[in-house]
């Protein structure tokens, strides 16, 4: 059996199509490609396959699909597994996976010199693609986001593929594809430099020079903010005809570096503090943005803004600023990160903000921003502890503990995990699962983790009190309640500052340089299971 998402969702047996029946069937299929080998709760199967208006009886509705499904693909193909159902793959069974490793290992050989090879694994990658990925399931909001990552992930390929054909001296034939793709993609660094390179190895100084002229007026004039520092030195080679430029980079340049993005407003200083402790282990760019409701604030933002830079450039940190105005402050963050690759969107927010979610410019981020998005819930002056993480093993609550990984491990503290004692539940505690997410912490971050076993809200609130942090994921089915009754009693409780993560698409913090999606790179499971 072989699962096709990059176009049409499609099944096939022995090269044929499998008829997969109605929209819902194909809707949930996609939900379980998109998760394979995870296990999607009932909950959320229903929220998604129903949006607006769930039927009374939904869990028996969606067992009505599965059966349908199990029927179309075999009785074995979706597993029942508390507190929903999974679909197992194997290694190549997803055509997503088999394109993610085809890159990986275009990426490799091109790091290696075999700008040849490189080519042909990219070529064979992009081949894989049918159409607009997930098309017939567009309906679907978690498709809908998951689209738009692929498809960025596709021209990632892409570009790859034109760094091989440079270093293999093709400059003159990528300069027409290359041009259309700038004109796509006007505020893509990698893009431009890609274009200045293959220009000026066809003997075309000029027009290099005047394509960086074009991509800094827009990035200056659209964002606020200056080109990197790649693309400023590649504009000084060109300008000193440097003999290096005679072959093309093997490797990410530095302006697709990883970088985390910075909403600096009322709540500025826990938002700073928080990005700077991120951006130590491992090295990480920031990213500061200001965006200014009135134009008669716009100067002084932007100076304060960049007295922030100058004093991290001091410190010897990466970062860049911007600042602008904007009616939609939380639609121009989402395009931001989009725009920046950022792999961490950090934000703060009020305890009435809080309340508010779905709803409000924050649940625009929350919905809308492509990676993973930290929300820390008022101000708080910094103070020594643990780093606590409260665990249940749900999809957000893994991005809080990579986030309290990272955090940890910056600052070199203590990670501690906290989930159920289990008394009074009659049911069994959650030592098992905190185990489990310690040892793919210690493989992945090289920490320890230690369990602390809490009843209930009011135990977790309690265990916050010695604690410098404590990071809560988002419930699956934030989007219909928010924060939710137990999360808010818990912020609401908590003795310590509290930080708030929401799981994105992007790879996060602890990733390693060739994770490209959640599909190559998750805690969930460690890296020597990733496809």
């Amino acid at each position: 059996m072989e699962y096709r998402i990059l176009g049409p969702v499609e099944a096939v047996a022995e090269g044929r199509p499998i008829d997969l029946g109605g929209a819902r069937q194909r809707a949930l299929l996609a939900i379980l490609l998109l998760h394979a080998n995870e296990v999607v709760s009932a909950d959320r199967l229903i929220d998604e396959l129903w949006p607006l208006e769930p039927p009374q009886t939904g869990r028996a509705a969606l067992r009505v699909r599965v059966s349908q499904l199990r029927k179309a693909l075999g009785p074995d193909a979706v597993i029942t597994k508390p507190p929903g159902y999974t679909l197992a793959l194997q290694p190549g069974q997803l055509d997503l996976h088999r394109f993610e490793r085809l890159a990986g290992e275009s990426a490799r050989a091109l790091e290696a010199g075999e700008a040849e090879r490189s080519r042909e694994l990219a070529e064979a990658a992009l081949d894989l693609w049918r159409g607009e990925p997930l098309a017939d399931v567009a309906e679907l909001e978690s498709a809908r986001f998951e689209a738009a990552r692929l498809e960025e992930l596709r021209l990632g390929v892409l570009e790859r593929r034109i760094d091989a054909d440079l270093a293999l001296g093709d400059h003159g034939g990528v300069v027409a594809e290359l041009e259309a793709l700038v004109a796509r993609h006007p505020h893509r660094e990698r893009l431009a430099g890609q274009l200045m390179l293959a220009l000026y190895g066809s003997g075309r100084q000029a027009d290099a020079l005047e394509v960086y002229q074009r991509t800094r007026t827009a990035l200056v004039e659209e964002l606020g903010i200056e080109p990197g520092a790649p693309l400023k030195e590649l504009q000084a080679a060109v300008l000193r005809q440097d003999p290096a430029l005679g072959a093309a980079p093997g490797r990410e340049p530095a302006s697709a570096s990883r970088s985390i993005l910075l909403v600096l407003d009322e709540h500025e200083g826990s938002v700073l503090r928080l990005g700077e402790a991120l951006a130590q282990d491992p090295p990480r760019e920031l990213i500061l943005s200001r965006l200014v409701a009135e134009p008669e604030g716009l100067v002084e933002s932007t100076r304060s803004l960049h007295r922030l830079r100058e004093d991290l450039l001091a410190g010897g940190m990466q970062a860049r600023a911007a600042a602008f105005t904007t009616t939609a402050p939380g639609e121009e963050v989402v395009r931001l990160a989009a725009q920046q690759g950022a792999e961490l969107v950090v934000v703060g927010a009020s305890a009435e903000e809080i309340e508010r979610l779905p709803a409000g410019e924050l649940g625009v981020i929350l919905e809308g921003a492509p990676c993973d998005v930290a929300v820390t819930v008022g101000d708080h002056a910094p103070r020594p502890g643990p780093v606590l993480v409260a665990f249940s093993g749900a999809d957000h609550d893994w991005t809080a503990v990579e986030l309290g990984a990272w955090l940890a491990r910056s600052s070199g503290t203590t990670l501690v995990l906290a989930g159920t004692s289990g008394e009074g539940l009659k049911r069994r505690d959650a030592s098992r699962l905190l185990a489990s997410a310690s040892l793919i912490v210690q493989q992945v971050a090289g920490i320890a983790a230690e369990p602390l076993l809490v009843k209930g809200t009011p135990g977790l609130a309690a265990a916050g009190s010695d604690a410098q942090l404590m990071v809560l994921g988002l419930s699956a089915r934030w989007r219909r309640e928010g924060l939710g009754r137990s999360r808010a009693a818990v912020v609401a409780a908590a003795g310590a500052p509290v930080l708030l993560a929401r799981r994105g698409l992007r790879p996060g913090g602890l990733a390693p340089p060739d994770g490209l999606t959640r599909f190559t790179w998750t805690l969930e499971r460690p890296p020597s299971r990733r496809t």
